[in-house]
């Protein structure tokens, strides 16, 4: 089973089993979450569009870890007048695991 769910204003495409990075969320590892702003839902090519949202449709997945992606480098100069900026940003992220999608 598919699923289209929206998590914090950004969409994605998940299924049972898989783990999905989505930005950080405040929850514990280990702790369960549901998400119930599904959009689309693909059951064995039985396919439901919401509209918005599909009724009674949620996303039941587990938290497994909060980390940071990798370093971005941001570099602003301005030439002929002696300004450089260089500094780093970690954008954090939470690793989800989806239990299970029940309609």
């Amino acid at each position: 089973m598919n699923a289209v769910v929206e998590i914090l204003g950004n969409q994605y495409k998940v299924k049972e089993g898989e783990e999905v990075k989505i930005p950080r969320i405040d929850e514990k590892e280990g702790s369960n979450v549901k998400f119930d702003k599904v959009l689309l839902l693909d059951k064995d090519g039985d396919i439901h569009v919401g509209k918005p949202t599909v009724p009674d449709a949620v996303v039941h997945s587990t938290v497994l870890e909060h980390n940071r992606y990798k370093k971005v480098m941001v570099f602003k100069k301005k030439r002929r007048k002696g300004y450089q900026v260089k500094k780093g940003h970690r954008q954090g992220y939470t690793l989800i695991k989806i239990d299970n999608i029940t309609c």
